[in-house]
């Protein structure tokens, strides 16, 4: 667990600080993280749901700083974990309040989405590299969206522009090491900030939707 990685164009060796552009860039999530926080408190302190995925914008800064700076698998586990929790969180949770669908409809979705993301990944693989994985969460944005679109513009709009954000996200994230020998920082550090604003326009219209500010005909809690 303790083994060094070396996955990113700006890592010259195994010093903490190798990463230093992309371990401060993780920054971006700690201001997304407060200005969602900010949201949840003005408009709707009572969803539990809002604060938990909240609360895991600001894990996911703290385990990309720790994969960017110890680059160990353990480093890589604690910054990945918080990214999957946050993905098929927001799926159920998005799943229920904007499409209306049950909790039983919900969780056979998820499960479908587990089994096919390690197939799908692999098949991708050889075109986009271990960005892959990420690429069924943002099929799954753009399908959401799609169907919210009948039932709700507004919820539509903003999830297709968090799917537009973080179809922008994963080009930097795949972009890095390609251009690596014509941009020595890399491109990854971008990934970080889009991400950042990818998960605060999910926030936000899911804040906004439960707060009623963006509800045309359902409306589930």
């Amino acid at each position: 667990m303790n083994e060094q990685v070396d996955l990113y164009c700006e890592r010259m060796g195994p010093e903490f600080w190798a990463e230093p552009i992309n371990a401060w860039s993780n920054l971006a999530f700690i201001v997304s993280g407060l200005v969602c926080f900010y949201l949840w408190r003005r408009h709707t302190p009572d969803d539990r749901f809002a604060l938990v995925l909240v609360l895991l914008i600001f894990v996911q800064a703290v385990g990309s700083f720790l994969f960017h700076t110890f680059a160990t698998r353990w480093s890589g586990i604690a910054d990945v974990l918080p990214i999957v929790i946050f993905i098929l969180s927001y799926i159920a949770i998005s799943l229920r309040r904007f499409l209306g669908l049950g909790w039983l409809a919900c969780a056979a979705f998820l499960l479908l989405f587990i089994g096919i993301v390690p197939g799908l990944s692999r098949f991708l693989e050889p075109v986009v590299g271990g960005s892959s994985v990420y690429l069924p969460a943002l099929f799954t944005a753009f399908i959401v969206g799609f169907f919210c679109f009948p039932k709700n513009r507004t919820v539509s709009i903003w999830i297709f522009s968090a799917g537009c954000v973080f179809a922008a996200s994963l080009s930097f994230r795949i972009l890095d090491e390609p251009i690596c020998s014509n941009l020595t920082i890399g491109t990854h550090f971008l990934w970080h900030i889009f991400n950042a604003i990818t998960v605060f326009l999910l926030l936000r219209i899911l804040i906004w939707h439960r707060a009623g500010y963006a509800v045309d005909e359902i409306e589930v809690r």
